[in-house]
């Protein structure tokens, strides 16, 4: 692909966020989970938007992980236990513009699977 188109798929995908975002937010008791994923890593946080704080985050890089289905599902489990850990058991799913596919269908569905509900 050349520069323009990415920057065309960038441009697309920044829009699709915003209109997301403009319907969901993060509160103390249900957070927001904000999921980044790029070429190599997957990185995700829990937002409190009304107190503009981020209550936990995880990244793939320090634990060895890519960004793949399988390794997202393990980033899935891990972050559930962070999650846990925080005592956040309800969440809101920001996919951050991305296709619910995938990758970010994985790290979802690996947050459900470890009783995390949204």
């Amino acid at each position: 692909m050349n520069l323009k188109t990415m920057k065309k798929k960038t441009d697309r995908r920044i829009q699709r966020k915003r209109r997301i975002r403009a319907n969901i937010a993060g509160t103390a008791a249900k957070p927001r989970i904000s999921v980044f994923r790029s070429n190599r890593y997957l990185s995700a946080q829990a937002i409190d938007d009304a107190a503009s704080t981020t209550v936990a985050a995880i990244h793939s890089k320090p634990l060895s992980l890519k960004a793949n289905m399988e390794d997202a599902a393990k980033l899935g489990e891990a972050f559930a236990a962070t999650l846990k850990g925080a005592g956040i058991t309800e969440i809101v799913f920001d996919r951050n513009g991305y296709v619910y596919h995938g990758v970010i269908k994985s790290f979802a569905e690996a947050l459900r699977a470890n009783e995390i509900k949204f």
